[in-house]
Formats: structure tokens, C-alpha cells, sequence
């Protein structure tokens, strides 16, 4: 296909303020659908003018209670109360910290700790843990159950629903303890916890300048439809930024996923055009397709539909949403376009749903910048990149190699304050107003971001290589029964780091159907045979099978400091 030109930016509204954003989209969406999500069997709907009258109920509430320039945390599985606290933090005097609900209990006391939390709104997951922590967390006034809990215990513990309604009461008598609130736009809102190399979590301070901006310019660089469905959790920048804050600027429809393995029937269910997604999620999708492609004798069918289709294409006619509609139906039949950041994807998943007619849009960021840098454009989209840079931000490759592969250094409006109570990482981090992501890469000749790899995954051969593992992974994942895989180093006696090691969990699916009896030899030579393009020494010198899956992140990411440490 013709190489894609870079077009005009798209034309946004700006955003002065994430308070301003909710009442716009309150007086121009008000009777659009913003949110849909599951009760029982019941599915709910609430609009623009509601969702805001909730949120101004809350925050209301909060405001009545005397809470002022308080912390405000979040530890609950995703939920439509999830974002109407997240949403009345935001835009009131206060700061909202979320926990990621999958840390252990000390880690989650720990960051209630270290980010002064005074107050905590949580699901009923979360009670007993939070009761028998209490004399660790004495600052903490008041936990908020989303699920009603007990009532009220020890004075400390209670129901959610009484705040809103309070807040409702408040409102209609003529409160504006909420409405009359003002605060500076580049100060603290959103305190974010990240996992930093020396395995202690770093509270990433975010303005609502920095979130205004990601929501502004990310949407002048790749836009949204008019109905996503929200899946990754919400304690990650990722979707509550670039998933939930653009949503509402832009009026979507948000559809909120219960549970991650419901993906598949609430695509069916709530049929959106969109999705933000992780790697794993995509793969899953793409598997899951030729499995069943193969498992019906379609596989090869599919394969010359797809080169039949393409080569329309390049005469100009475009038919893949007709020729691959059962496909896309698997997906609830309106799907337009798939969001994936977190980690880098195959270029041959994102050329393979563009040729059945749904964008993959990879893209990069990282917490510190809101989280957005790089996104791909709909309509100049490069697979092995991602994509073109944030208007707002300037980009620079520090100390690049002979490849022209640097640390990947930001510098704009999404930028982070600095880390929460730790001056000293802060200083690391940002010198001279540029912020030091710890992530290689390079820019292309047009001017789209690519990422080799993470800094301190990067191996450094006694040889003298530099070595992004990521890279060979991607090499290593083309074997259609490698399910996962991580590359590291194999170190000799004094530690130097002297070859590579392949570390796999496979498909044992799919080695009884290409019918596989020694995985062992047919795995070395199949790592040799993907890995051939790589220069000598990137060769894999040993390969490991491993009987479980790995530990994975809360984004199902692989947790490789659980493999090869920090």
C-alpha cells in the first residue's frame, strides 16, 4: 500500500479546566447518554446532566463535611461510583489518589501512608483488610464504602451512598460549598503511584493542567467515536485519563467493562466503536481469531481474503468492513478502532486488523507525562512506531548509539509536578525541565516516535552491545505456540552479562494441534530459525520452558523484576 501522509492536526476545543470540560459537556451533551453499565442483569444508562448532577452532589457533600485540600484515595475495582468520586476530587479544592487494587496489603498501607491520604473511598473487597490496618493508618478520618458495607462501624466505616445524597439535599437547598470552590490550575490534583527501579513506589504529582492538556492536545492528535468500552483499571492514568477524561470531553457513550473476562460479551453487549487496551489484550484478540479460523478450516481462506482485499486497496476500493463483517462482528460488529499502549504491540497484529478493517492505534507514554507522549493518527499510521508527539511537548534523544537509539527525554504540558515527598528522585528525573523517561528509542524520518526498549531492562553484553530484549521478544512471539516469553542475560561468575536466554511459557493447545512431542528441541530451532535477521549478537544462546504463566502487572503486563530482578 501507498506510504500514508501526515495530515492537519485535528481541530479541538481547549480544555481550561477539567471542572470547566464537565460543565461543557453538561450544557452540550446534557440529554446524550455519558455512561452504561451493568447492574445485575440490568444494563443502566445515565446522561451528561445526571452524571454532572452526581458529581456536583459529591462534591457538594465533601465540601459541606469541611473538607478542604484534602487527599482523597480510591482503592475499588472499576465502577460508575469509581468515577463520580474520581471526577468531584478532580474538579473540587482536593486531591485524588487511586490505588491500584491489586497491590498486597502492605504496599496498599504503605501508599495510604505516603501519600497523606485523609479520607478513603473503597469497594467491600476491601473492609476487612482496611479494618484489621486501621492503627497503621491513623491519619485516614473516614473510609467510604461503595457497596454500603455495615453501615457504620467504630465511626470510621461508612456507606458511600448516605455522601451524594447528603450532597443532593445540600444542592437543592442552596448549597454552593462546591460550586463557588476555586483552585490553582498547576498545583496538585491527581497523585499517581508508580513502581520505580528500586522496587518503592514514587507518587507522580499531576496538575490539572497536565491532565487538561493530555486531554486537549491527545484528541488533536487521535480522536475518539462516539461509543468506547472501558476496560483497564482505573487507578492507571491510561484509562482514567485517556480513557474517561477524553471520553467526557468528547460526549462519548463510556461503557464500563465489569470483569475482564466479560471483554468479549460486553463487546457484543454494548457494540462500541472504540476500545483502549493493553498488548496482552490484543494478542488475545488476535489468537483467538486464527484459533478459530484454523479450528474451522478457514485459516488459509482468511489469508487470501485478506491479500484479496489489500490488493483492492492499493486501486483505491475499500471493502473490508463487507468482506470481513463476520470478523468484525466477533468484536459487536461497530468496532472502528482499537487503542494499545502500555508496552509496545507486533507490527503484524496492527497489520492484521487494519486488513479486516479495524485501526490499531499504538501509542506511548508513560505516568509522569499524564500519561501520554506519542500516539499513531488514524490515518497515518505506522505499526512498528508510535506515532507522531503531543503538540504540547517538545521530544529529545539523549546519548543515542550508532543507531541512533537515546533515552527518550520530554519536556511540555503534561509533564509531571515531580515525585510526591521525594526531592531527590525528582531531581533525577527532570534536569533542566526535561523529563528523563528511562526509555529508549529513536525518531524516524517522519518524525514518529519508535521504542527499543526500557533503560533498566537494557542489557549490556561484556562485548560492549547494547541489547533491548524487547526486541528480540517481538522476534521470539512470531512462533505461533510461544504464548509469552521474556530475554535476559546469561551472567558468568564475575556477573558479566556474556549471552542471551529466552525464558517461554507455551500454548499447549497449540502444540498438541502442530502436533509437537519434544517442545524442548523444537523451540530452540524454531528461536534460531525467527531470530535469524538479527545481527550475531542478538542471538538467543539458551531457551527455557516454564510450567506457569508469569506474574503480571495490574495491566497485565509481565512483572520482570519477578524474573531477572532490578
Amino acid at each position: 500500500m501507498k506510504k500514508q501522509k501526515n495530515y492537519p492536526l485535528y481541530d479541538v476545543k481547549p480544555v481550561p479546566s477539567i471542572r470547566q470540560m464537565l460543565l461543557d459537556a453538561e450544557s452540550e451533551a446534557g440529554d446524550q447518554i455519558a455512561f452504561k453499565y451493568k447492574s445485575g442483569d440490568e444494563t443502566i444508562s445515565v446522561t451528561y446532566s445526571e452524571f454532572a448532577h452526581d458529581v456536583k452532589s459529591l462534591g457538594t457533600a465533601i465540601a459541606e463535611k469541611g473538607i478542604h485540600g484534602a487527599h482523597l484515595a480510591c482503592l475499588s475495582e472499576n465502577s460508575y461510583d469509581y468515577i463520580v468520586a474520581f471526577l468531584a476530587a478532580i474538579t473540587s479544592d482536593n486531591v485524588f489518589v487511586p490505588i491500584d487494587k491489586e497491590l498486597p496489603p502492605k504496599e496498599i498501607v504503605y501508599i495510604l501512608k505516603n501519600s497523606d491520604a485523609d479520607y478513603l473511598f473503597h469497594s467491600d473487597t476491601f473492609t476487612e483488610m482496611l479494618k484489621e490496618n486501621q492503627s497503621d493508618l491513623p491519619r485516614i478520618k473516614t473510609y467510604f464504602n461503595f457497596n454500603g458495607g455495615d453501615g457504620e462501624t467504630e465511626g470510621k466505616f461508612n456507606d458511600y451512598a448516605k455522601l451524594p445524597a447528603q450532597g443532593r439535599a445540600a444542592l437543592d437547598s442552596g448549597s454552593r460549598a462546591y460550586l463557588d470552590q476555586t483552585y490553582n490550575l498547576n498545583t496538585l490534583k491527581m497523585l499517581v503511584y508508580t513502581s520505580g527501579t528500586t522496587g518503592i513506589a514514587k507518587g507522580v504529582m499531576l496538575s490539572d493542567h497536565n491532565l487538561s492538556s493530555m486531554v486537549h492536545h491527545g484528541l488533536r492528535v487521535s480522536t475518539v467515536f462516539d461509543t468506547g468500552l472501558s476496560v483497564l483499571p482505573y487507578n492507571h492514568t491510561y484509562e482514567a485519563v485517556a480513557g474517561i477524561l477524553v471520553g467526557i470531553h468528547k460526549h462519548v457513550t463510556i461503557c464500563i467493562n465489569d470483569k475482564i473476562r466479560n471483554v468479549a460479551k460486553n463487546l457484543n453487549e454494548f457494540k462500541p466503536a472504540y476500545i483502549y487496551i493493553v498488548p496482552a489484550i490484543a494478542e488475545a484478540f488476535y489468537k483467538k481469531v486464527w484459533n478459530s479460523a484454523k479450528e474451522t478450516g478457514q485459516d488459509e481462506l482468511l489469508k487470501k481474503m485478506m491479500k484479496f482485499s489489500n490488493g483492492l486497496r492499493k486501486v483505491g476500493i475499500d471493502l473490508r468492513r463487507t468482506i470481513f463483517k463476520k470478523l468484525i462482528n466477533q468484536f459487536g460488529g461497530n468496532l472502528i478502532k482499537i487503542v494499545c499502549g502500555g508496552a509496545p504491540i507486533r507490527p503484524e497484529i496492527g497489520e492484521f486488523f487494519d486488513a479486516i478493517g479495524i485501526n490499531l492505534i499504538n501509542g506511548y507514554g508513560i505516568t509522569e507525562c499524564s500519561p501520554l507522549v506519542a500516539a499513531n493518527r488514524d490515518y497515518f499510521n505506522n505499526f512498528h512506531t508510535c506515532g507522531t508527539v503531543l503538540p504540547c511537548l517538545e521530544i529529545r534523544i539523549d546519548d543515542p548509539d550508532e543507531d541512533g537509539n537515546g533515552e527518550i527525554c520530554v519536556k511540555g504540558d503534561t509533564v509531571m509536578l515531580g515525585y510526591y515527598k521525594n526531592e531527590e528522585e525528582t531531581r533525577k528525573a527532570i534536569i533542566d525541565g526535561w523529563f528523563h523517561t528511562g526509555d529508549y528509542g529513536r525518531l524516524n524520518e517522519d518524525e514518529q516516535l519508535m521504542i527499543t526498549g526500557r533503560k533498566k531492562n537494557m542489557i549490556v553484553l561484556s562485548n560492549g552491545k547494547n541489547i533491548y530484549p524487547e526486541e528480540i521478544e517481538n522476534y521470539i512471539m512470531n512462533i505461533p505456540y510461544v504464548q509469552e516469553v521474556v530475554v535476559y542475560s546469561k551472567k558468568d561468575a564475575s556477573g558479566s552479562e556474556t549471552a542471551l536466554l529466552a525464558e517461554t511459557f507455551l500454548n499447549e493447545e497449540k502444540l498438541a494441534e502442530m502436533n509437537i512431542t519434544n517442545p524442548v528441541e523444537r523451540l530452540k530451532s524454531d528461536v534460531t530459525e525467527v531470530c535469524k535477521p538479527l545481527p550475531f549478537y542478538k542471538q538467543v544462546a539458551k531457551v527455557i520452558i516454564r510450567r506457569e504463566p508469569f506474574e503480571k502487572t495490574a495491566t497485565q503486563k509481565i512483572n520482570r523484576k519477578s524474573i531477572v530482578g532490578e
